[in-house]
């Protein structure tokens, strides 16, 4: 398996020359972080084994949301939290795309724009669900930012599992819609477009003449929404591309493979070393920026609404549940114990003195 951090060590001279006016410093500690990952430049950890009494020095993790092997518990976390607020509703999920003509502007203002798109989001949900005759309610729904394609291209959207359920606040009902069809795609994408191209124009940005008239969203049945939430929670912290999916870097080229949504099935790309850095690191979101919100009844701050609702309208998502990966355990490699970390972020050059003196 071709490591990134190696790829990193390669290429980010070159990569660093040629869009160097085109980064944020994010995307510098970005790639520093990944490029230290594991690494013996990095601070360690002091590991003891529970039977053998061995101690060894491990390198940290980097940590960083966009490292690909960094935060999988974190992940699994994560997935496990959403299924465990599930309730008796089908679920539905809408993608929010943001048209490819306001893509330059979104690169150049990320943060400005990219919680424009998350507001205009929650507000347009929270309107359909309330003038919906059917639900006519509070509404309740978890949005994510992407900003990749499977290609790895430049591509910002927001997926949104919401389930057709709301909560009518004055007589405390408890309503549910059937159906394939939540909303209608195109109403939402009318919506959606007046009220982003407005808080754009709100914001003194710019908005360019050849924006087009219609926009894309879509809105599909995902059935008890597991699916769609372990989708989601498959790419919330371990960046935009696994390194198993890193085929071959050789010839100052980086070539990958990804999965064609048309033809389902994967294809590969060969890209100069430096631009395939470029690829990863446009989707390094800025510092603080929360790219998951969670709004309505499946707010954070709603579990006590979530389990009263669960209680009374019998409803248990555990039993709909895998458990979740457990933390993976460090084992002694001279009698296949377990290790317990004793201290942590030990600096490197006090591991190379304690080594030199052993």
């Amino acid at each position: 398996m071709i490591r990134l951090s190696s790829i990193i060590k390669q290429f980010k001279d070159r990569f660093l020359d040629r869009y160097q006016t085109s980064i944020l410093p994010g995307h510098q500690k970005a790639l520093c972080a990944m490029q230290q990952c594991r690494k013996a430049s990095n601070h360690h950890m002091l590991a003891r084994c529970t039977g053998c009494h061995k101690r060894v020095f491990i390198p940290h993790s980097c940590g960083h949301r966009s490292c690909p092997h960094c935060q999988n518990h974190e992940g699994w976390q994560w997935t496990e939290n959403q299924l465990s607020k599930q309730l008796p509703a089908q679920y539905y999920l809408i993608t929010f795309t943001l048209p490819y003509p306001l893509r330059r502007l979104a690169w150049h203002n990320q943060k400005i724009v990219y919680g424009l798109m998350l507001f205009c989001v929650q507000d347009l949900l929270k309107t359909f669900t309330q003038n919906d005759k059917q639900l006519h309610g509070v509404a309740g729904f978890t949005a994510m930012l992407h900003t990749h394609s499977r290609k790895l291209d430049y591509h910002p959207h927001i997926h949104v599992v919401m389930p057709a359920a709301s909560i009518n606040i004055k007589n405390r009902q408890w309503r549910v819609k059937a159906g394939k069809y939540l909303f209608s795609h195109r109403a939402l994408a009318k919506v959606f477009r007046a009220k982003l191209l407005k808080s754009l124009v709100d914001h003194h940005l710019q908005v360019p003449k050849n924006c087009p008239q219609k926009w894309v969203v879509d809105c599909k049945h995902v059935g008890n929404g597991n699916k769609a939430l372990i989708y989601l929670g498959r790419y919330l912290y371990k960046g935009v591309i696994q390194e198993k999916d890193i085929l071959a870097c050789k010839d100052g080229k980086v070539t990958y493979r990804y999965m064609d949504a048309k033809a389902k099935q994967y294809r590969t790309q060969t890209v100069a070393g430096e631009y395939f850095l470029w690829l990863l690191m446009q989707h390094v979101l800025p510092k603080g920026f929360r790219k998951v919100r969670c709004y309505g009844f499946l707010h954070p701050c709603s579990k006590k609404i979530i389990a009263l609702l669960q209680l009374i309208l019998r409803f248990n998502p555990m039993t709909m549940l895998k458990k979740v990966k457990p933390r993976a355990k460090l084992s002694c490699k001279h009698c296949g114990a377990d290790m317990q970390i004793i201290r942590t972020m030990i600096p490197p050059a006090f591991v190379l003195q304690t080594a030199c003196s052993t």
